[in-house]
């Protein structure tokens, strides 16, 4: 364990007086200065010896640590910066995961790049807040261009267009949100309050409301289109914005994970004959249990066609478009009315940063918001389009990666982690304790494990149901076992779109999009599953 050393600086010399004490707390002294720096360097020893733990996470069962944060009473008196940082080191750092951990591969959480660290800090200290510019003056054209240079990586515009819409307040080419979430919700509000937009007396349905906006547009309803294996914040949006759970239309998906174009077709017609009105259909770029790829191009026709708003959700697949080999993956997303990406995924900002861009500068305008007090009308305020107000500038992540790290740097970022994933792929292929359940398109791959009983059936491919149900008991025992030792981690899945057809199968889910993780890491995991299955004797008494 790490010890904390006190620091001797007049910053830690607690007053006798309640004032004193608190306001010595946020006075930039001198004094303040070299005690920031001395912390910092305790900091900074805890954090790289976290960071160095190759174990994927503590062994303490969540109960016990439960136990260890029960107190409820607040404080009455301020204690020293030294016995709080302290007490950190005993009870949460020890048992947090160790998310850049090179064997914790199971989750879309990395290793980040170093200079993130720092900026976090500096982030911390300037303390802007985005939502308005007497807030954020300068930050909120850095956002912009940062959203610009994103968009034309997306698009692929000319340059008329970013020298006209780049540093225009009256457009919008994206928006920073708090993650992948966020973003789908906003991009299906804004289509849906732009296809129900005012028109004549009508004054549109962010006045007169959903109710009145069908009935004027002439529509019995309202729904969302998408694959099976679309996101569950597609179900929040659908809550929130008054379509309900029916209204979320979910096309079957194929063994590749793509969605199915025919039934699309069919539904898109039906849903029109019906008077349904398509608010959206929806396109993925990296499925979040395997990662499958929609074919978006012809989604895009198909969407076209139908004067429907196209939404691609490439939360994780998204920085595919800066690998000259794997760009062709996500061809037609440049058609796509609207795009999620999260920058805490492949981009490897920290946790809490999404955007949502758009093809049409002036869409978000169908949400725009105004208060007399803040994001006045006519103003630069980034919160008058947005759903969220107060906001960090964590757009600081986003503009300092593209910069550090730069087109080349994350196209060796994703050509790498595809590269291990195809690695992984061709272990388990070779493996008899494991079956491959889908080819993977990118850095995402889901497998089992296969009790040695059953081996030879899954190779005929004459499993029976409850054979297929007993697998995915000793699977839910793996993966369990797994995340309690701790060496290593993979995550957990249930899939319907394997050769078994529609039947419900858990799978064991590898993200590989660390850099540290090595082909050494790889072996590890996997060797890991098989000795702790042969301790546990998994399935052993079951068949």
């Amino acid at each position: 364990m790490l010890q904390i050393h006190p620091v001797n600086s007049s910053i830690e010399t607690w007053n006798p007086s309640i004032e004193g004490t608190i306001l010595s707390l946020f006075d930039p002294s001198p004094q303040a200065e070299n005690w920031e720096k001395n912390v910092d360097q305790q900091i900074l020893k805890i954090a790289y010896q976290f960071l160095r733990q190759i174990e994927a996470s503590s062994d303490i069962e969540l109960p016990d640590l439960m136990a260890q944060f029960q107190e409820f009473h607040l404080p009455d008196d301020a204690s020293s910066f030294d016995t709080y940082l302290e007490s950190l080191t005993k009870t949460l750092i020890p048992h947090s995961i160790h998310t850049s951990s090179p064997r914790f591969i199971g989750h879309m959480t990395s290793a980040l790049p170093h200079f993130m660290r720092p900026l976090a800090k500096l982030m911390t200290a300037l303390n802007q807040n985005l939502v308005k510019t007497e807030t954020a003056k300068a930050f909120t054209p850095y956002e912009r261009q940062a959203l610009g240079i994103l968009h034309r990586s997306l698009y692929q515009f000319p340059d008329e267009f970013y020298d006209y819409h780049l540093q225009n307040s009256h457009s919008t080419l994206g928006m920073v949100v708090s993650g992948g979430t966020s973003a789908n919700f906003t991009a299906i509000w804004c289509a849906r309050n732009s296809s129900l937009g005012p028109k004549g007396d009508f004054k549109g349905i962010e006045k007169e409301g959903l109710a009145a906006a069908l009935e004027f547009y002439g529509y019995q309803g309202q729904v969302i289109i998408g694959s099976s294996l679309m996101h569950y914040s597609f179900e929040k949006a659908a809550d929130l914005l008054g379509i309900g759970s029916q209204g979320l239309i979910k096309i079957p998906a194929s063994r590749h994970n793509r969605i199915d174009l025919d039934c699309l077709r069919e539904t898109v017609a039906e849903c029109r004959a019906q008077k349904q009105h398509i608010i959206a259909i929806v396109g993925i770029a990296g499925t979040t249990d395997s990662g499958g790829i929609d074919p978006i191009e012809e989604m895009a026709a198909i969407a076209q066609a139908a004067g429907v708003h196209f939404h691609v959700d490439a939360a994780w697949g998204g920085p595919l478009i800066f690998s000259q080999q794997h760009r062709h993956k996500l061809a037609g997303i440049e058609q796509a009315d609207s795009v999620t990406i999260d920058a805490h995924k492949q981009l490897y900002a920290p946790m809490g940063i999404g955007m949502v861009m758009f093809q049409n500068p002036q869409l978000a305008k169908a949400i725009e918001k105004h208060a007399c007090y803040t994001v006045r009308e006519g103003s630069a305020d980034l919160g008058q389009r947005s759903l969220e107000g107060s906001r960090p500038a964590m757009s600081l992540f986003l503009h300092a990666g593209l910069h550090a790290i730069g087109l080349k740097g994350y196209e060796f970022l994703i050509d790498e982690g595809i590269r291990k994933t195809q690695y992984m792929a061709e272990q388990v292929r070779l493996s008899p304790e494991f079956e491959l359940l889908a080819e993977p398109e990118i850095n995402l791959l889901i497998y089992r494990y296969i009790p040695e009983q059953l081996r030879e059936f899954v190779a005929k491919g004459e499993l029976t149901e409850t054979q297929n149900q007993a697998i995915d008991l000793v699977n839910e025992q793996l993966q369990k076992a797994q995340r309690h030792a701790g060496k290593t981690f993979i995550a957990r899945t249930i899939t319907q779109t394997t050769r078994y057809g529609p039947m419900a199968i858990v799978a064991l889910r590898a993200a590989l999009a660390n850099p540290l993780t090595t082909e050494a890491d790889i072996d590890a995991v996997l060797d890991d599953q098989i000795a702790l299955a042969t301790q546990l004797n998994l399935g052993g008494s079951q068949f």
